[in-house]
């Protein structure tokens, strides 16, 4: 139950991170955030990050195998990998609408697939 807790903090926290590493780019498309200066977008990209932070140090916390979680630090930073590339594509194409899925898109999210893949298996 750790890792399922883990993982969906996780989730939480790459909602938080892709809107603060990136929402500031869409701020062109809503009039009263569109003039705002570097100042101010690094203000409220701090403020998205606090949360990204209050999800994802419980999530690695709990799903940490040396605090009783089933994960290595390896398999962390696989899932957040691969939980930070799907919630990228997820709100990137469906709230952002700016950009479309390619081929080669897919290509690299299925070899980071692979890569969690390999990362788990037991050799």
């Amino acid at each position: 139950m750790k890792g399922v807790y883990s993982i969906l903090l996780l989730i939480l926290s790459n909602i938080f991170m892709t809107l603060a590493w990136y929402g500031h780019l869409q701020f062109k498309h809503i009039s009263w955030l569109k003039g705002l200066g570097l100042v101010a977008v690094i203000m409220i990209s701090w403020g998205l990050a606090f949360f990204e932070y209050i999800f994802q140090v419980p999530a690695n916390k709990i799903g940490y195998r040396d605090n009783g979680g089933p994960f290595s630090l390896f398999e962390l930073k696989t899932i957040q990998e691969a939980v930070s590339l799907i919630v990228f594509i997820l709100i990137t194409v469906f709230v952002f609408r700016t950009e479309k899925m390619a081929w080669n898109h897919m290509v690299g999210f299925l070899l980071i697939v692979l890569a969690v893949f390999f990362i788990f298996k037991k050799w």
